[in-house]
């Protein structure tokens, strides 16, 4: 599974109220939700994202509240992965559980700029910067895991295995 896209950089601790503000949490659609991804740390973040955009993060991406809506807001802005040196572990399940792969490797992180091109290969575990041709290998996803965000997330998953 191959994702490649733009990348937008945030800092260490993106909670997930900033990631999604707590007053839009009566929506659930993901495409509604994705209008007001990060618009406290950028207010046109949203209008700026284009699908396939990566998100660059530092330390404990996603800490806060363990709200799954962050994760649906990610995902309705239109960004196919998150790279950070790590992650809230709520934050990672929820992820997995949705669909939306997250990868932890600080050593990419700290070599990424934002607006850098980049792409990333689940399978094989490894992250490319198309801008500055700078490689970085990571954890690669186990088979289930590829799967699971494959299907859109893990009911979807479960749905597509009970039916076989």
């Amino acid at each position: 599974m191959k994702l490649k896209g733009k990348c937008w950089k945030f800092g260490d601790n993106v909670n997930t109220d900033l990631i999604i503000p707590a007053r839009y949490m009566t929506a659930y659609d993901e495409a509604e939700l994705g209008r007001h991804c990060m618009e406290d740390a950028d207010p046109d973040f949203a209008k700026k994202v284009k699908p396939g955009d990566l998100i660059i993060g530092g330390e404990n991406f996603g800490c806060g509240s363990s709200r799954e809506h962050a994760v649906l807001a990610l995902k309705g802005a239109g960004i196919s992965a998150v790279i950070a040196g790590s992650f809230a572990r709520i934050f990672f399940r929820n992820a997995i559980n949705t669909g939306l792969p997250i990868i932890e490797s600080r050593e990419a992180v700290a070599g990424i700029k934002e607006g850098d091109e980049i792409e990333v290969d689940l399978v094989e575990g490894r992250v490319e910067n198309l801008t500055d041709g700078k490689k970085y290998t990571i954890e690669k996803f186990p088979n289930f895991l590829t799967e699971i965000v494959g299907q859109g997330g893990l009911l979807s998953w479960a749905k597509a295995r009970h039916t076989k």
